[in-house]
């Protein structure tokens, strides 16, 4: 009976960076060995399996189009192998190892200071590596595999996951409070001058939970979508440049301090969204997503 010779985890992973890189030199710093390193371990792979994955030129790395489908299934066998060790940690003590949670932009700064406090204290064996980016890439991460959890604000279309809800977040509308120095103690959506909004642009989640409370189409068509963070359109809105939308979280944490600006809650009938961890279902990790929703919830 013939020998059955099958790509190493390593070669795999050489692949999945070269496809996420498109340069071997930044491929190999992914993996922490060196270019030729990569290099070798990929045409190994190649001679292994009788095939090219990889067209090489001076300018540019270009997949095969099987080069491209075998990267994708590599990608899962790798989340796979992943798997097999979380098994063995959740196995043995609660919130151990590594773990990797992406958080959005809108709850990181807000919310991180307070709860990793509490994580370092309790368990100190967790090693959380942290990514802050947008709801869409975080989801797409987590379904690659490239991330184990996600910190996200609902509704969200994240894919086929378990969600375990930890808080409600209420909107806010934050105007100059020379504007109004006797405003009503709820803003309803009707009062809101959809010609001097100012919101996140495509891609945050909070743009749409904030249009979506308001319920008037109109909004959409004429706010100003803004490609930054929350405290920017802050400072915008302290220079008399608008109003927007924020975050109950965004208000706790201070960040009306040293502005003259006046928040009000959002009249309106779901003028929240709500914060959850997500990650994939039936991952052998689901105990320690759930203490950890847990812990994230009660530090929150």
């Amino acid at each position: 009976m013939a020998a059955t010779y099958l790509p190493t985890l390593k070669q795999l992973q050489y692949l999945v960076a070269l496809q996420d890189h498109g340069h071997f030199g930044r491929a190999a710093d992914a993996c922490f060995v060196t270019q030729s390193t990569l290099s070798a371990g990929l045409r190994e792979l190649e001679t292994l399996i009788g095939v090219t994955l990889v067209e090489r030129t001076r300018r540019v790395v270009r997949f095969t189009p099987l080069g491209e489908r075998i990267a994708d299934k590599a990608r899962r066998v790798l989340r796979e192998a992943d798997e097999l060790g979380d098994m063995a940690r959740a196995a043995g003590r609660p919130l151990s190892g590594e773990m990797r949670m992406s958080v959005i932009p809108t709850i990181a700064p807000f919310m991180l200071p307070r709860i990793l406090p509490r994580l370092r204290r309790d368990y100190p064996d967790l090693k959380l590596f942290l990514r802050e980016e947008p709801s869409g890439p975080a989801c797409e991460r987590l379904h690659n595999g490239r991330t184990d959890c996600v910190l996200l604000a609902l509704p969200f279309a994240c894919g086929e996951v378990t969600a375990e809800p930890l808080f409600d977040d209420r909107l806010f509308v934050a105007f100059p409070t020379d504007e109004d120095r006797s405003p009503p103690a709820a803003i309803p959506a009707s009062a809101i001058d959809e010609a001097r909004l100012l919101l996140l642009e495509d891609g945050h989640c909070l743009k749409d939970h904030a249009l979506a409370a308001c319920n008037r189409p109109e909004l959409r068509a004429e706010a100003t979508m803004l490609g930054t963070s929350l405290h920017t359109i802050v400072q915008m809105v302290d220079n008399g440049l608008g109003m927007t939308m924020l975050p109950e979280m965004a208000l706790r944490a201070g960040i009306l301090e040293n502005t003259n600006i006046t928040a009000r809650p959002l009249d309106a009938e779901n003028a929240m969204r709500k914060i959850a961890l997500v990650w994939r279902r039936a991952s052998p990790r689901e105990k320690d997503f759930r203490l950890l929703a847990q812990v994230l919830g009660e530090a929150a």
